[in-house]
């Protein structure tokens, strides 16, 4: 299984020198970053199999959805890049008999968005309804 993340390189180019990164740091990061793309583009070419990563401790929690949109951009469609984040992800762990997929017996752990994350992975960013473990956790749909 390859995880590798791809988003962590904008956020860092637009924030560093912000945060107190040295500029030294910031220059790897410019010539490290590129590269990270292109292997997760060749892995995926290759036939990898894929999961979801992050680096939340680099960017705020909450921002993790932003990767959807880098995966695709280096070739995963849509639907792959979210089936990376949930059954290629509980695979992963270990997990893939309790979370991952909607399915009856599983923790009923879903997500909602107003629009079509498949024409737009974007979508994924803008989360209107959560549920964790069957209960309502967040609910911002308006009928």
């Amino acid at each position: 299984m390859f995880v590798r993340k791809i988003y962590n390189d904008d956020f860092i180019l637009q924030e560093g020198a912000k945060a107190g990164m040295l500029p030294e740091s910031l220059e790897k990061e410019r010539m490290v970053g590129q590269l990270q793309r292109d292997n997760f583009r060749k892995a995926y070419k290759a036939g990898a199999k894929m999961a979801f990563g992050t680096d939340a401790g680099v960017y705020p929690h909450g921002d993790n959805a932003k990767q959807f949109f880098y995966m695709v951009k280096y070739g995963m469609t849509p639907m792959q890049a979210i089936q990376a984040a949930t059954i290629n992800g509980a695979d992963l762990l270990g997990w893939k008999d309790r979370v991952g997929s909607i399915t009856p017996g599983k923790y009923a752990d879903v997500v909602a968005v107003a629009g079509d994350p498949l024409a737009d992975p974007a979508e994924l960013t803008r989360v209107n309804f959560v549920m964790k473990g069957g209960a309502i956790v967040r609910n911002t749909v308006t009928n």
